[in-house]
């Protein structure tokens, strides 16, 4: 396919245009100059009055079941080892850079698993949340940005027909299974990826047993698998559920053949685009394959970390929703679907989704010379551009280099994802690659001098 070209390890972009650099984006609105990728970003003053006596981590504890209602910004999950030496919490966040509440600042990587494409506090979206705001973000009526941006996303997004609103990834996900399950008359669900902590697809705690003989999982890119699970649930079949890239891109035969089992079988086709949307491309990744799904589920990068989620489709089988009942109390705030708007504005004035795979490109190269340089093996960089990761063969080397990194003022994801920013300028990039090669050289000679953890 022509757009691997922007997602291959280490593929060069001979013979096309390049994205812009990411000062020369066109401005999506005339009044107010574009700033510099991370113009907005000064350092503090000073740090934050709080600081460095109080232990939020043991406070978090105290008080959160599992330290942080996020799961993966819980401490084991953040390095892999709940009593790894690292920040957990912050206290500002400004393009690509985060403050901690010790006032020590970072550089992120993560961007806020992904919710963020543009930056921390980018000034237009905040401009446009906060305006919003001012004029009340919630009402016993709807407010009709719910309707505008519903309009927008159908003019970009192919199979969205229709759209309906909501405020997590995870919330959308199962809402639209719900869809698939009311227009289908039938209850079982056939799915590839990750989808959030909701029953119809855990195998977690506390889900009763007959709802998880309703999900039946199969390998990513495992076509015989699939093949095998579609044809299993037979007439019972309500829908095929998959995240379209995981780590990686799916091989052609992989999304065509869910595609040609849902039609042959009936059942609804959806494809999870929670985190592919609004990076890959702004439709995701059923814009890249030109595979149209029936229905598709938007979050994260949608509104730049504002709360908003969004299940689009085909509309006959959208209508469906007026036979069930999915309903949100802040599904149509109007602060995030303000911030989606001015996202919206930003992809429509320039191509935001080529210069973040330019960013990621830039990014992953300079992990790569890190590693060169340091003579570190069993670590390696996988992913695609604008959504890479560093794989460690040793989760004790991970922890230690997550820790050796942050040391030096980078913060990077264990395991899936890193993701490209706007924020992210060449001298940030450059920032990266020093603190990674700093970290591996420092890890190295630990390991040799047996002074580890």
């Amino acid at each position: 396919m022509p757009f691997r070209r922007f997602f291959d390890r280490g593929a060069k972009r001979e013979g096309t245009d390049a994205a812009p650099p990411v000062d020369e984006l066109d401005s999506p609105t005339e009044a107010q100059p574009e700033p510099e990728a991370d113009e907005s970003w000064s350092e503090p003053e000073s740090a934050p009055e709080e600081a460095p006596e109080i232990d939020w981590r043991a406070r978090a504890a105290a008080v959160l079941p599992t330290g942080a209602s996020t799961g993966s910004k819980r401490p084991e999950a953040l390095y892999g080892d709940a009593s790894a030496v690292g920040p957990t919490h912050f206290a500002q966040a400004v393009g690509c850079r985060v403050i901690d509440t010790d006032g020590r600042t970072y550089i992120d990587c993560t961007m806020a698993l992904g919710a963020v494409a543009l930056g921390y506090a980018e000034p237009r979206v905040q401009q446009a949340a906060i305006g919003a705001l001012a004029g009340g973000n919630v009402a016993a009526l709807s407010d009709v940005r719910e309707v505008e941006i519903a309009e927008r996303l159908r003019e970009h997004i192919p199979c969205a027909e229709m759209v309906q609103f909501l405020k997590t990834g995870a919330e959308a996900v199962a809402a639209a299974v719900r869809i698939a399950r009311t227009y289908t008359g039938r209850d079982l669900v056939v799915g590839s990826g990750y989808f959030g902590w909701h029953d119809w697809s855990s195998q977690s705690s506390g889900v009763p047993a007959a709802v998880r003989a309703l999900y039946r999982s199969v390998p990513f890119d495992d076509v015989p698998a699939l093949e095998r699970a579609a044809r299993d649930a037979g007439d019972r079949l309500a829908a095929i559920v998959v995240e379209p890239v995981v780590e990686r891109l799916p091989s052609d035969e992989w999304i065509a053949s869910a595609r040609a089992l849902a039609t042959s079988l009936g059942a609804v086709l959806v494809f999870d685009e929670i985190k592919t949307g609004f990076r890959l491309r702004l439709a995701g990744y059923q814009s890249l394959s030109g595979v149209t799904p029936d229905l598709a589920t938007f979050g994260k990068a949608l509104a730049n970390g504002f709360p908003l989620a969004a299940v689009v489709g085909q509309r006959d089988v959208m209508e469906a929703a007026r036979k069930t009942w999915i309903s949100s109390t802040l599904a149509s705030e109007s602060s995030a679907l303000a911030a989606a708007g001015a996202v919206l504005d930003w992809h429509e004035s320039a191509d935001i989704c080529e210069a973040l795979a330019t960013t990621g490109f830039s990014m992953r190269e300079a992990i790569s010379a890190a590693i060169l340089a340091s003579g570190i093996d069993g670590v390696e960089v996988n992913g695609l551009d604008p959504m890479w990761l560093l794989r460690f063969a040793d989760a004790r080397r991970e922890t230690r280099f997550l820790e050796l990194a942050a040391a030096h003022g980078v913060l990077f994801k264990r395991g899936a994802y890193n993701f490209a920013a706007i924020a992210h300028d060449q001298d940030v990039v450059a920032e990266i690659e020093s603190a990674a090669s700093a970290a591996f050289v420092e890890l190295l000679e630990e390991e040799e001098s047996g002074a580890g953890r």
